[in-house]
């Protein structure tokens, strides 16, 4: 099989990117055996460059701000785009004690103009199931879509160009020289040559043979559940809400068919299934927010990890001729699917996007290899 482009990873990178390069008119094939179904399958969608602010993460924000504002055009070229739940809707950060309070007032402090003062009578009249344990509430203007409904329309605008399969090694022109050009790879039951190879598989790209270096990520386990809400509680919230509560954090997103998304734990201990005590303290600090959440129906308990880099922001960039590097997006996986994908067909097209340097995939090599980004 030969073609111009094959993307290693099927998550919502890997197949943002397979689609840029689609419709750049390339000839493409994506390889991955279960698509959409690792940290993808998890995601509540929050697309929060704001509320997400770290103020060590400048590089990343000032990414992740480009990326939001990429969504509405990103979308409106996927066939079926429009019915991924991208809505504008206002996060709520909500505080319970006086050292939440303090961490949301120093997210509005770095954000001046971006983040709004509420009383909490203005904040029950957006909210009327909001719980008297609330102690003070900021606004931003945010977005959220939902990632299972994007990533369904993204795999079915690639068609028969997923090839459901593993690939077990990237092939390189010297075979004993992994910074020689990348010239395909090998799957399960042959070889897809192609001038270009897109590493985007998330913490398995630490297993791909033929790398031209050590790539370094961690898995951050996550806990996310699923509830529905009963007709007399509809709609039981408007708003995202990001909470503090006791130094912890949760997160509420209500979705258009009636469930409310509540996440996520992070933790890198123990196994990959779903932590009792995970969902023990989302449904604490859930119901410490939002007392009505103690009535909603449990559908859905999932955890996922999370491909991690040391530094918390991607690995984004050249890592040798032929061969380009997506992966470690974390937690924000969704929220960067449009600006990945942008930058990986600008590299492809022999162009470097600027904001792209601070992520540059060999950061972490004891001996940064002496390539250019481009």
């Amino acid at each position: 099989m030969r073609c111009d482009a094959v993307v290693i990873g099927g998550g919502i990178v890997g197949l943002s990117i397979a689609w840029g390069l689609v419709r750049a008119g390339r000839d493409v094939r994506l390889v991955d055996p279960a698509p959409a179904t690792g940290a993808t399958y998890a995601a509540a969608g929050m697309i929060t460059p704001v509320s997400e602010h770290r103020p060590t993460e400048r590089a990343l924000h000032a990414l992740a701000q480009e990326s939001a504002a990429d969504y509405p055009a990103f979308l409106e070229a996927i066939p079926g785009g429009g019915g991924c739940g991208f809505e504008a809707a206002s996060t709520l950060l909500v505080a319970v004690d006086d050292a939440d309070r303090h961490a949301i007032d120093e997210l509005a402090a770095l954000r001046p103009g971006e983040v709004e003062s509420l009383t909490l009578r203005e904040a029950r009249r957006l909210e009327p199931l909001l719980g008297p344990r609330a102690t003070a509430v900021r606004r931003v203007q945010e977005h959220r879509v939902d990632p299972r409904n994007l990533a369904a329309a993204l795999l079915a605008a690639l068609g028969d160009r997923v090839v459901r399969g593993a690939v077990r090694s990237i092939l390189h022109e010297d075979p004993n020289d992994p910074m020689s050009p990348a010239i395909g790879v090998r799957i399960d039951d042959g070889v897809i040559t192609a001038r270009e190879v897109i590493v985007a598989s998330g913490l398995d790209a630490a297993r791909v043979e033929g790398m031209p270096f050590p790539v370094t990520l961690r898995p951050v386990h996550g806990d996310i559940l699923r509830l529905r809400v009963p007709g007399r509680l509809w709609p039981l919230l408007n708003c995202t809400l990001r909470a503090r509560v006791h130094g912890s954090s949760v997160y509420l997103l209500p979705r258009a068919d009636g469930t409310v998304v509540v996440g996520a734990t992070q933790r890198e201990h123990g196994g990959a299934s779903v932590s009792a005590g995970g969902v023990y303290e989302l449904l604490r600090d859930a119901t410490a927010v939002v007392p009505a959440v103690a009535e909603l129906e449990l559908l859905e308990a999932t955890a996922r990890a999370r491909p991690t880099t040391l530094d918390n922001a991607p690995l984004l960039g050249r890592a040798a001729p032929g061969l380009i590097i997506a992966t470690g997006f974390g937690r924000h996986g969704v929220m960067l699917a449009p600006i990945a994908a942008a930058s990986v067909a600008a590299l492809v097209d022999g162009v470097a996007p600027p904001h792209i340097a601070p992520f540059r995939p060999d950061r972490f090599a004891a001996s940064p290899v002496p390539l250019e980004v481009s």
